[in-house]
């Protein structure tokens, strides 16, 4: 079994990796704009009643977690442990999702 990965495949987790960190915010962005553009969310900014119930850090956790498995997995070496960027990857992807859906559902 050839232990070293293809140069497409570990062009591949780069791409990935970069077209995550590079949506994170504008997912971040337009979670916060759909989630705030509700009149629950109307009434959480103006007033500050029915804001949402998850805490800010649980939100900011995940979206720590994406950036910083997102930087693994760039910062790691291509040719090196292709499975642990496949999983940096994943983790990125997943916990910027799931940001995204907390936002959503926060307001």
């Amino acid at each position: 079994m050839n232990s070293t990965p293809s140069p497409s495949a570990a062009r591949q987790l780069t791409g990935w990796s970069v077209t995550g960190l590079v949506l994170l915010l504008p997912t971040v962005a337009l979670a916060w704009i759909a989630a705030h553009s509700t009149e629950r969310g109307g009434r959480c900014l103006m007033y500050g009643e029915q804001c949402s119930t998850i805490p800010d850090a649980v939100v900011s956790g995940f979206f720590l977690a994406a950036l910083g498995s997102g930087l693994v997995a760039l910062a790691w070496p291509r040719t090196r442990w292709t499975p642990v960027r496949s999983v940096a990857v994943a983790a990125q992807w997943l916990a910027m999702l799931t940001t995204g859906a907390l936002l959503l559902d926060g307001a």
